[in-house]
């Protein structure tokens, strides 16, 4: 992989997101700045994969800067939804990035195919894209497997956190402290991938 410098655009408007994501980056020791310092929009994410909307937005903000930008597109996939809301996670919220309703939407739709919401199957997907400003760009993809609880627990973390409970434990990612989330989720397990390529300087 190419090397980083600083400084680094991170590619997001979303709070919850851009906290995790500087904790996640504080061992590069890297100058790190948002979109919204830099007054970049938010373009439409067209994209049918969270690959392809990573990539759209760090290629964006990367053209707007001329910055190397880093961009997130993650979601929760329900198993008995067919992956959704996936993509659709935040645009669920709506507007308001109201997620209160965007999981009673999960609950309701399970229950409409005749699925116990408690106990359903879903994962995690995180895709971090790196865009360079001559157009290179590459990712990596992490994913956390887990199952839904109701009504939501905890209020730690940031959209569907309260209502899921990763493999392996019995709190909710919205119960649990930043450090042990930051472990073992999506996005961090994404950024232990991309360290072995910063590491390995392993081009896409």
């Amino acid at each position: 992989m190419r090397p980083i410098t600083s400084p680094l655009l991170l590619a997001s408007h979303n709070k919850g997101k851009l906290v995790e994501i500087r904790d996640l980056l504080k061992p590069y020791a890297l100058e790190v700045i948002s979109a919204a310092e830099k007054n970049v929009s938010e373009p439409e994410e067209t994209g049918l994969t969270f690959a392809e909307n990573a990539a759209l937005k760090a290629h964006h903000s990367a053209q707007a800067t001329g910055l190397i930008s880093l961009s997130d597109d993650s979601g929760l996939s329900v198993v008995g939804l067919d992956g959704a809301p996936g993509i659709y996670s935040a645009r669920w919220a709506g507007d308001a990035k109201d997620f209160a309703a965007a999981i009673q939407r999960v609950h309701a739709e399970l229950e409409a195919k005749g699925i116990n919401p408690e106990g359903a199957a879903a994962s995690f997907i995180c895709n971090l894209a790196l865009a360079w400003p001559d157009g290179h760009i590459e990712h990596v993809e992490g994913e956390i497997k887990g199952t839904l609880t109701f009504p939501p627990r905890g209020n730690h973390g940031f959209g569907y956190d309260p209502i899921f409970i990763p493999e392996g434990y019995d709190v909710t990612f919205g119960e649990m402290d930043a450090n042990t989330k930051h472990t073992i989720s999506h996005r961090g397990r994404a950024f232990v991938l991309l360290d072995e390529r910063l590491k390995q300087g392993k081009a896409a």
